[in-house]
């Protein structure tokens, strides 16, 4: 079975914040790739993004991402992953990926400055164009959603462990159903 979870979504949504408790709580590993990164680069994510800029930072951040070994660990990567195939491709074999959910009112509450907060834009872009660029591809690649929008930090990781609970319920239950048949369930 997949033990690791991989949390995906925006900046601000808490994949950091919601993750170490998560992970606390299911007695879990916590592990934050940005942080693998700067420790590979030695250098800061903003200082790697103005030295190579966005499509070098995208490379590292695949290389990255994608060589991640852990079991049993919350896994909490940049907003941008979502753009790096095969870091996704990795993350969908090792684990059950949860897009923590937040509508782009909410994010914007929370984030006051997107450059300060690390957040690379291209050329022109803004904030709400970026958001709309990434909602399908959080879309695509979520196994679990949950939707923080009027949730407090408490109630945010309450729904995120109740969903994986039943995720993984759900997960034996096909097994199960498999061995006791010559069909399986999508």
């Amino acid at each position: 079975m997949k033990k690791n979870l991989i949390f995906i979504g925006m900046p601000a949504v808490g994949k950091s914040t919601v993750g170490i408790v998560v992970a606390k709580r299911l007695g879990m590993r916590f592990l934050d790739t940005d942080l693998l990164i700067q420790e590979q680069e030695k250098k800061l994510l903003r200082e790697i993004i103005a030295e190579v800029g966005e499509e070098g930072f995208l490379k590292i951040e695949n290389q990255v991402n994608a060589s991640v070994e852990a079991e049993n660990s919350v896994i909490s990567p940049g907003g941008s992953v979502i753009y790096c195939k095969e870091a996704m491709e990795h993350y969908k074999k090792i684990g059950t990926v949860v897009y923590l959910k937040a509508s782009y009112q909410t994010i914007k509450r929370r984030i006051r400055s997107p450059k300060k907060r690390g957040v690379v834009l291209r050329e022109g872009q803004t904030f709400q164009e970026l958001y709309n660029e990434r909602v399908p591809y959080f879309e695509k690649y979520a196994d679990i959603t949950v939707c923080e929008d009027g949730c407090r930090i408490e109630e945010t990781i309450e729904n995120v462990i109740n969903a994986v609970k039943k995720y993984r319920k759900r997960g034996r239950m096909r097994k199960k159903l498999d061995k006791r048949s010559n069909f399986q369930l999508k």
